[in-house]
């Protein structure tokens, strides 16, 4: 037995005989797989092989808004948490336990020099600062080269108080941002300053305000 092929057919010769066996198409007239079909097939079998993916899409904005809204919620309610327990505990309030614990770590500071520490109205610690006073647990003493210059130094009953009061005495929010570093704190920053920006109220006055006060 053997094979021909003759006017695009293939003939097998068996001894005595010839029998056609079938035709061969066309190869010019094939149908081709467009394009579209083609893309098509191939995102079919990506969504196959990412089966188990497909069932726990990523949250949506919404939801990413809710979640971020929580850890706010959870940064004020944990800041209002200290102050209470500084109330109870020193008996004071927490922006006056953080002044005190700023004069107490660096004896001698100025009101402008501790209303730059605390970033506050200086009239706000003016105030802290007179209260203090007049509570005794807060001295203010002037240079004797400069009666202009005013020192401010911890009585012996704020230093008893600094040292009962609940810690951090500057409060658990200040005391957070103070431990990161500086690219966490520029980051932060610029996040926090977009948000601002789609706010539909402001209140810039309000970065210079005590969050106890807020």
């Amino acid at each position: 037995m053997s094979a021909l092929r003759c006017n695009k057919k293939w003939i097998v010769v068996f001894p005595n005989r010839i029998t056609l066996i079938r035709p061969i198409q066309n190869v010019n007239h094939l149908p081709m797989m467009t394009k579209r079909q083609t893309t098509g097939r191939t995102a079919k079998r990506k969504s196959l092989r990412a089966g188990p993916l497909a069932a726990n899409p990523a949250p949506d904005t919404n939801e990413l808004a809710v979640e971020v809204l929580g850890r706010f919620r959870e940064v004020f309610r944990a800041a209002k948490l200290h102050f209470a327990a500084v109330k109870k505990i020193a008996g004071v309030s927490g922006a006056q336990l953080w002044a005190l614990s700023e004069v107490n770590a660096q004896p001698g500071l100025r009101v402008s020099d501790l209303t730059q520490k605390m970033s506050l109205h200086q009239s706000t610690v003016s105030n802290l600062v007179e209260k203090l006073n007049s509570s005794g647990l807060l001295r203010r003493v002037r240079e004797a080269g400069d009666n202009r210059v005013v020192r401010l130094q911890l009585t012996n009953a704020g230093k008893n108080l600094v040292a009962r009061a609940p810690k951090p005495a500057r409060g658990v929010l200040p005391d957070a941002l103070e431990k990161l570093d500086r690219r966490s704190l520029k980051k932060l920053s610029t996040s926090l300053d977009s948000l601002v920006k789609q706010m539909k109220v402001r209140a810039p006055s309000a970065t210079k305000t005590h969050l106890e006060n807020i």
